[in-house]
Protein backbone atom coordinates (compact mmCIF):
# COMPACT_ATOMS: atom_id res chain seq x y z
CA UNK A 1 0.00 0.00 0.00
CA UNK A 2 2.91 2.42 0.98
CA UNK A 3 6.27 2.50 -0.26
CA UNK A 4 8.34 3.83 2.20
CA UNK A 5 10.53 2.76 4.88
CA UNK A 6 8.43 1.65 7.94
CA UNK A 7 8.68 4.69 10.47
CA UNK A 8 6.84 6.35 12.83
CA UNK A 9 5.36 8.47 10.70
CA UNK A 10 4.50 5.52 8.21
CA UNK A 11 2.60 3.81 10.79
CA UNK A 12 1.13 6.92 12.09
CA UNK A 13 -0.05 7.72 8.30
CA UNK A 14 -1.54 3.86 7.84
CA UNK A 15 -3.59 4.18 11.06
CA UNK A 16 -4.91 7.62 9.86
CA UNK A 17 -6.01 6.11 6.42
CA UNK A 18 -7.31 2.95 7.69
CA UNK A 19 -9.64 4.64 10.27
CA UNK A 20 -10.74 7.09 7.83
CA UNK A 21 -11.28 3.99 5.32
CA UNK A 22 -13.38 2.24 8.18
CA UNK A 23 -15.48 5.31 8.97
CA UNK A 24 -16.68 5.90 4.99
CA UNK A 25 -17.61 1.69 5.26
CA UNK A 26 -19.64 2.61 8.23
CA UNK A 27 -20.97 5.52 6.51
CA UNK A 28 -22.20 3.53 3.31
CA UNK A 29 -23.99 1.09 5.58
CA UNK A 30 -27.57 0.86 3.82
CA UNK A 31 -26.63 2.65 0.39
CA UNK A 32 -27.01 0.61 -2.99
CA UNK A 33 -24.02 0.31 -4.31
CA UNK A 34 -21.94 2.31 -2.21
CA UNK A 35 -18.08 2.53 -2.91
CA UNK A 36 -15.85 4.71 -0.61
CA UNK A 37 -12.71 5.87 -1.81
CA UNK A 38 -10.05 7.22 0.56
CA UNK A 39 -6.49 8.76 -0.82
CA UNK A 40 -3.31 9.63 0.34
CA UNK A 41 -2.17 12.66 -1.46
CA UNK A 42 1.40 14.32 -1.61
CA UNK A 43 1.25 17.45 0.42
CA UNK A 44 -1.52 19.38 1.11
CA UNK A 45 -4.72 18.39 2.20
CA UNK A 46 -7.46 17.01 -0.46
CA UNK A 47 -11.05 15.72 -0.37
CA UNK A 48 -12.39 12.62 -1.73
CA UNK A 49 -16.18 12.51 -2.61
CA UNK A 50 -18.11 9.31 -3.00
CA UNK A 51 -21.95 8.44 -3.10
CA UNK A 52 -21.82 8.31 1.05
CA UNK A 53 -19.17 9.92 2.47
CA UNK A 54 -16.62 13.20 1.83
CA UNK A 55 -13.53 12.41 3.76
CA UNK A 56 -10.40 14.82 4.46
CA UNK A 57 -7.16 13.62 4.90
CA UNK A 58 -3.79 15.16 5.32
CA UNK A 59 -0.23 13.42 4.52
CA UNK A 60 3.07 14.02 4.88
CA UNK A 61 5.00 15.15 1.68
CA UNK A 62 7.01 11.81 1.42
CA UNK A 63 4.66 9.62 0.40
CA UNK A 64 3.30 8.31 -3.08
CA UNK A 65 -0.25 9.35 -3.70
CA UNK A 66 -2.50 5.70 -3.73
CA UNK A 67 -6.22 4.95 -3.60
CA UNK A 68 -8.01 1.91 -1.59
CA UNK A 69 -11.35 1.03 -2.56
CA UNK A 70 -13.88 -0.36 -0.22
CA UNK A 71 -17.12 -1.66 -1.75
CA UNK A 72 -19.92 -3.84 -0.74
CA UNK A 73 -21.00 -5.85 -3.35
CA UNK A 74 -24.64 -5.10 -5.05
CA UNK A 75 -25.32 -9.50 -4.13
CA UNK A 76 -24.36 -8.28 0.07
CA UNK A 77 -26.03 -4.81 -0.12
CA UNK A 78 -29.53 -6.59 -1.22
CA UNK A 79 -29.21 -9.14 1.13
CA UNK A 80 -28.90 -6.85 3.81
CA UNK A 81 -32.06 -5.46 2.51
CA UNK A 82 -33.95 -8.46 2.29
CA UNK A 83 -33.18 -9.45 5.46
CA UNK A 84 -34.12 -5.88 6.99
CA UNK A 85 -37.22 -6.47 5.49
CA UNK A 86 -37.85 -9.50 7.62
CA UNK A 87 -37.36 -7.48 11.08
CA UNK A 88 -40.45 -8.37 12.96
CA UNK A 89 -41.34 -11.80 11.79
CA UNK A 90 -41.21 -14.67 14.26
CA UNK A 91 -38.57 -17.72 15.06
CA UNK A 92 -39.19 -20.80 13.91
CA UNK A 93 -36.89 -23.66 14.41
CA UNK A 94 -35.62 -25.30 11.27
CA UNK A 95 -37.93 -22.30 9.01
CA UNK A 96 -36.80 -20.63 6.21
CA UNK A 97 -39.13 -18.20 5.27
CA UNK A 98 -41.30 -16.12 3.90
CA UNK A 99 -43.54 -15.82 7.34
CA UNK A 100 -41.25 -17.16 9.97
CA UNK A 101 -37.20 -18.13 10.43
CA UNK A 102 -34.77 -19.75 12.41
CA UNK A 103 -30.91 -18.22 12.50
CA UNK A 104 -29.53 -19.49 9.11
CA UNK A 105 -33.06 -19.80 7.75
CA UNK A 106 -32.85 -15.84 7.76
CA UNK A 107 -28.93 -15.59 6.22
CA UNK A 108 -30.33 -18.23 3.34
CA UNK A 109 -33.36 -16.56 2.76
CA UNK A 110 -31.84 -12.93 2.20
CA UNK A 111 -28.92 -14.03 -0.07
CA UNK A 112 -31.39 -16.05 -2.39
CA UNK A 113 -33.21 -13.16 -2.64
CA UNK A 114 -29.98 -11.27 -3.72
CA UNK A 115 -29.36 -14.52 -6.18
CA UNK A 116 -26.61 -15.97 -4.26
CA UNK A 117 -26.84 -19.79 -3.42
CA UNK A 118 -25.94 -20.65 0.19
CA UNK A 119 -26.21 -23.95 2.36
CA UNK A 120 -29.00 -24.57 4.36
CA UNK A 121 -27.36 -24.78 7.65
CA UNK A 122 -25.18 -22.69 10.29
CA UNK A 123 -22.58 -25.48 10.15
CA UNK A 124 -22.18 -25.82 6.42
CA UNK A 125 -22.70 -21.59 5.99
CA UNK A 126 -19.39 -21.01 7.75
CA UNK A 127 -17.56 -22.91 4.94
CA UNK A 128 -18.46 -20.29 2.73
CA UNK A 129 -16.57 -17.09 1.52
CA UNK A 130 -13.76 -16.21 3.20
CA UNK A 131 -12.87 -15.35 6.60
CA UNK A 132 -12.67 -12.11 7.74
CA UNK A 133 -11.90 -9.80 11.28
CA UNK A 134 -14.24 -8.14 13.13
CA UNK A 135 -12.10 -4.68 11.84
CA UNK A 136 -12.63 -6.01 8.52
CA UNK A 137 -16.49 -6.60 8.72
CA UNK A 138 -18.69 -5.21 5.48
CA UNK A 139 -22.08 -4.94 5.50
CA UNK A 140 -23.50 -8.19 4.23
CA UNK A 141 -20.69 -10.40 6.14
CA UNK A 142 -22.08 -13.84 7.95
CA UNK A 143 -21.86 -13.21 11.85
CA UNK A 144 -21.02 -16.43 13.49
CA UNK A 145 -21.69 -17.00 17.38
CA UNK A 146 -21.92 -18.36 20.20
CA UNK A 147 -19.46 -21.45 19.32
CA UNK A 148 -21.31 -21.33 15.69
CA UNK A 149 -24.37 -22.20 16.68
CA UNK A 150 -26.03 -18.97 15.22
CA UNK A 151 -25.53 -16.63 12.63
CA UNK A 152 -26.83 -13.32 11.65
CA UNK A 153 -26.12 -10.93 8.60
CA UNK A 154 -24.02 -7.76 9.43
CA UNK A 155 -25.80 -4.37 8.52
CA UNK A 156 -22.93 -1.95 9.50
CA UNK A 157 -22.26 0.37 12.79
CA UNK A 158 -21.50 -3.02 15.13
CA UNK A 159 -24.60 -4.01 14.31
CA UNK A 160 -26.60 -7.16 12.97
CA UNK A 161 -29.85 -8.78 11.40
CA UNK A 162 -30.66 -12.15 13.02
CA UNK A 163 -33.13 -14.37 14.27
CA UNK A 164 -32.35 -15.02 17.53
CA UNK A 165 -34.35 -17.88 19.32
CA UNK A 166 -37.90 -19.35 20.08
CA UNK A 167 -40.13 -17.31 21.35
CA UNK A 168 -38.32 -14.27 19.82
CA UNK A 169 -38.27 -12.31 16.31
CA UNK A 170 -35.86 -11.25 13.56
CA UNK A 171 -33.97 -8.01 15.01
CA UNK A 172 -31.49 -5.71 14.50
CA UNK A 173 -29.09 -6.21 17.52
CA UNK A 174 -25.49 -5.19 18.43
CA UNK A 175 -22.82 -7.80 17.34
CA UNK A 176 -21.55 -9.86 20.24
CA UNK A 177 -18.56 -9.20 19.71
CA UNK A 178 -17.30 -11.54 22.76
CA UNK A 179 -19.04 -14.62 21.22
CA UNK A 180 -18.03 -14.18 17.77
CA UNK A 181 -16.82 -17.89 16.36
CA UNK A 182 -16.09 -16.66 12.88
CA UNK A 183 -16.75 -13.93 9.90
CA UNK A 184 -17.50 -15.08 6.55
CA UNK A 185 -17.07 -12.20 3.56
CA UNK A 186 -19.68 -14.13 0.88
CA UNK A 187 -18.38 -13.58 -2.57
Amino acid sequence: MFSVPATESRRKARRMMLATVAGAAAAMTLAPTATAQAQVPTGAATTTKSTTATVKQVAPKAYKATTSKITVSNAAQRAVNVALAQVGKPYVWGATGPSSFDCSGLVQYAYKQAGVSLPRTTSQQVKVGVAVTASQMQPGDLVFAYGGGHVGIYVGNGKYVHAPTSGDVVKVASVPYGQITAIRHVT
